[in-house]
């Protein structure tokens, strides 16, 4: 039920909010935006940013890595599920991601392509079939984002380096579901 909510979501909205502090969770919670990926927080503070946004009606997603005090072995996915109401997690880590999709949680693996030996990596990983997402960084190259999609069935996420609308209507256009930004200004532009 969570996963479909969040591809319907996508849909109707493919912006999300990506927040790093208080401040833009607050823009955050204000926008449109269905979708949250929470950069920022810590063991202590993370279940209260989790339910502000759930009770604003959003999606949570919480960027694993970035969560001060998390250890990176899969107990700490399942203390995110316990403790929090967190509807999934974004990792670079594989173990990580596998944690979370075994737990029911949405799964998002999170990739830098920054060179061929990436790109290749980058396809290892999104053929085991274990992420319900991918989110590519940086976002500004089209024909990157449609070589991807020509191989890799999992939805498309792209993030980093966003502008301004050409740059999220590009990367719409060449194949990714949406856009994740940090940038409040990029989460009013469909």
């Amino acid at each position: 039920m969570i996963k479909k909510r969040f591809f319907s979501s996508l849909e109707r909205i493919p912006i999300v909010a990506s927040v790093k502090d208080e401040e833009t969770l607050a823009v955050a919670l204000q926008s449109e935006c269905e979708i949250i990926f929470t950069l920022y927080g810590d063991v202590c503070s993370i279940a209260a940013i989790v339910e502000t946004g759930k009770k604003a009606g959003k999606t949570v997603i919480v960027h694993f890595d970035m969560i001060d005090g998390l250890s990176s072995r899969e107990i700490a996915v399942k203390f995110l599920k316990e403790n929090t109401r967190a509807d999934g997690i974004i990792s670079t880590r594989a173990g990580i991601i596998k944690a979370a999709r075994d737990l029911n949680m949405i799964a998002i693996q999170r990739c830098f392509l920054i060179d061929s030996i990436a790109m290749e990596n980058f396809k290892k990983h999104v053929t085991g079939n274990y992420a319900d997402a991918v989110e590519v960084l940086p976002a500004v190259m089209p024909k990157i984002i449609r070589r991807i999609t020509s191989f890799c069935d999992i939805p498309l996420i792209i993030g980093g380096l966003i502008l301004d609308k050409e740059d999220v209507v590009l990367g719409l256009e060449s194949g990714a579901v949406a856009v994740s930004s940090t940038n409040p200004d990029i989460w009013t532009m469909l």
